[in-house]
């Protein structure tokens, strides 16, 4: 298959970027590493007016500790992600999660932002990001705005972006990424797209107790989602059984996963419980 025909342009400034992006009477669509709109092209799922690759902008990349946020540039690839000494010292479950992204080719081309901007319900990098807290920071013509990760996604494949909008950076906590973590994904074979995902971090006071949690899915519905109750009930525990269970229990009553040809709903909901179960214990592990 061939995409259908477009006009390419490839900006060396933001600035230049932004202008293409806010043209007007145009569909445009931004390009980084290609790993998800490419092949949307190819099928003809995706038919922009015009591509404009990000590839040549340098201030879209790096990674940069500024107090206590570490940000990362949207064109950071998901190999940075896995190596980049900063991000394994601060963003440990960040760097976890990017080395379950497809294979090494893929982690070379891929890119945060991009993963971001695409909004795959099962993303591991959302999932991990969404559980971390992150901010990330959108630029257009107009200026430039923080969202709150949880507000970037509006359902599958879908986000609250402006059409003439850029997601440039991502802002990490560092006090968050040190936290303990817990990562687990369920896919058919590795490397294949995740068909659900659990992390988890904890925060542990001096006594050893969860004194707080963030328990984020993904795969259970049109976006990735914080499961409160169950981060709730890991609070003022020991992360024991009997807490575990609570948490897991928690997830159960909340979510409701939808059904398709890779599981009914209640093999999502049982892998749902199993990897939110596996992923609580690896951050009790990790305390």
């Amino acid at each position: 298959m061939k995409p259908a025909p477009f006009r390419y342009e490839r900006p060396s400034s933001l600035q230049d970027a932004l202008a293409l992006l806010a043209e007007q009477g145009v569909e445009t669509k931004a390009l980084a590493g290609g790993q998800s709109l490419v092949p949307l092209m190819n099928l003809r799922l995706a038919r922009p007016d015009v591509i404009v690759d990000l590839n040549q902008i340098s201030e879209l990349s790096g990674v940069e500790r500024a107090g206590d946020q570490v940000r990362l540039g949207a064109l950071i690839r998901h190999e940075m992600t896995m190596s980049d000494p900063t991000v394994r010292q601060l963003l440990p479950l960040l760097a976890h999660a990017a080395a379950h992204i497809g294979h090494r080719a893929i982690r070379t081309r891929g890119t945060l932002g991009g993963s971001l901007a695409h909004a795959d319900p099962s993303a591991e990098l959302a999932v991990a990001s969404l559980a971390l807290g992150a901010e990330v920071e959108v630029a257009s013509t107009r200026g430039v705005r923080l969202v709150p990760i949880g507000e970037l996604f509006d359902g599958p494949l879908s986000t609250t972006l402006a059409e003439d909008e850029l997601i440039v950076a991502v802002r990490y906590r560092v006090d968050q990424g040190r936290r303990p973590f817990g990562f687990a994904e369920l896919a058919r074979r590795q490397g294949d797209f995740a068909l659900t995902i659990a992390a988890v971090t904890v925060a542990v006071d001096e006594d050893g107790g969860c004194r707080a949690a963030t328990v984020a899915l993904g795969g259970v519905g049109g976006s990735p989602r914080l499961i409160g109750p169950a981060a709730r009930a890991l609070i003022g525990t020991r992360l024991e059984p009997t807490a575990i269970d609570l948490a897991v229990a928690a997830v159960e009553h909340t979510i409701r996963p939808v059904a398709d040809l890779h599981g009914t709903l209640a093999y999502r909901m049982a892998m749902a419980a199993l990897l939110t179960r596996q992923a609580i214990a690896m951050a009790g592990g990790a305390r």
